[in-house]
C-alpha cells in the first residue's frame, strides 16, 4: 500500500464509520471510561461498556469490535476479558488491546500472558515501554507512562517484532506514532506535547481505532485513522485551548472529534512511509 492509497482508505473509513455508527465494546478502565464513550461517539461510533463476565459475551457477540483495555485492572474484569476475547474470536469480530502498564506488575503481566494465549488480536496499541515489554525487552515503565531509560529502544524495531509475534498490527503512539503489520512500517507525526498533560489520551485513541476497525475491518488503516483522529483532535484544541488550561484542552479534543472531516485530513495529516 502505497501513501495515496492509504490516504483514500482512511477518508473511506471515515464515511464508513459515520455511516454505520458501529457499535463498539469496551472492557476499559474506570478512569478513562467516560472519555472513550464520548470519542467513540464523537467520531460516528456507538459505545456500550460491559464488563461483568454474565452478560460480556451476549454483548460481545453484537458488536462490531472488541476493545480490551487493562488500564484498572482486577482479577473479576481478566475473566471478562477472556470471554469477550474467545467469543470475537468465534464469531471473526475485530480486537483491540490496550495493554496499559504492562511489565510494572506480576499481576498485569500474567494477565497479558494469559490473553495472548486465549485471545487473538487484530490490534495491539500502547507506549513504548508497554510494547517493548511485550517484545521482550527488559523494560522500566515508569508506572503507566515510558521510562527515560526505555526512551533509547527503537520504536520500529519493536512495532515490527510484536507484529509479527502476534500476527496483527502494532502500534507505538508517543512524539512520533510507529505502526507495523509485520511487513510496513508507517510513521505519524501529528499531535501536541500537551496530550501527554491529561489523562485518558491513550485509552482514547485504543478506543478510536476500535470504533474505525468496527466499520472497516482493516486493520492496519483502522490504526492509522484513529491514531490521526486523536493527534490531529489535540492539535486543533491546543489552538483554542491550550493557554487556557489543561481542563478546557481536555474537553476541546471531543469538541475538535466531532468535527473530524475529510478536508481538515487532507489538509494536517503528516503520513510517513
Amino acid at each position: 500500500m502505497d501513501i495515496l492509497e492509504l490516504q483514500n482508505e482512511i477518508i473511506l473509513n471515515l464515511q464508513q464509520i459515520q455511516e454505520n455508527n458501529p457499535l463498539i465494546h469496551n472492557i476499559t478502565n474506570y478512569v478513562t471510561v467516560n472519555d472513550c464513550a464520548n470519542v467513540l461517539l464523537a467520531i460516528g461510533a456507538s459505545p456500550i461498556m460491559a464488563d461483568d463476565e454474565d452478560e460480556v459475551e451476549e454483548i460481545t457477540q453484537i458488536a462490531n469490535a472488541l476493545v480490551i483495555n487493562l488500564g484498572t485492572l482486577n482479577k473479576r474484569t481478566i475473566s471478562s476479558m477472556l470471554l469477550s476475547g474467545k467469543k470475537a474470536n468465534e464469531l471473526g469480530i475485530p480486537v483491540i488491546l490496550d495493554p496499559v502498564g504492562v511489565g510494572v506488575s506480576t499481576l498485569r503481566n500474567n494477565a497479558v500472558k494469559d490473553l495472548f494465549e486465549q485471545v487473538k488480536f487484530n490490534v495491539i496499541r500502547g507506549n513504548l515501554s508497554e510494547l517493548s515489554y511485550i517484545a521482550g525487552y527488559d523494560t522500566k515503565a515508569k508506572g503507566v507512562d515510558v521510562s527515560q531509560k526505555d526512551q533509547s529502544i527503537d520504536a520500529s524495531i519493536v512495532v515490527h517484532k510484536v507484529a509479527n509475534m502476534y500476527h496483527c498490527v502494532a502500534a507505538i503512539t508517543g512524539a512520533i506514532d510507529v505502526i507495523s503489520d509485520g511487513t510496513s512500517i508507517i510513521r505519524l507525526a501529528n499531535g501536541h506535547p500537551m496530550l501527554s498533560k491529561i489523562t485518558g489520551t491513550g485509552c482514547m485513541t485504543t478506543a478510536l481505532i476500535g470504533g474505525y476497525l468496527g466499520a472497516s475491518k482493516n486493520p492496519l488503516v483502522s490504526t492509522v485513522a484513529g491514531i490521526l483522529t486523536m493527534s490531529i483532535a489535540g492539535e486543533i484544541a491546543y489552538k483554542k485551548y491550550g493557554e487556557v488550561g489543561t481542563g478546557s484542552f481536555h474537553v476541546g479534543i471531543v469538541d475538535a472529534i466531532s468535527k473530524i472531516d475529510k478536508q481538515i485530513l487532507c489538509e494536517r495529516w503528516k503520513i510517513i512511509m
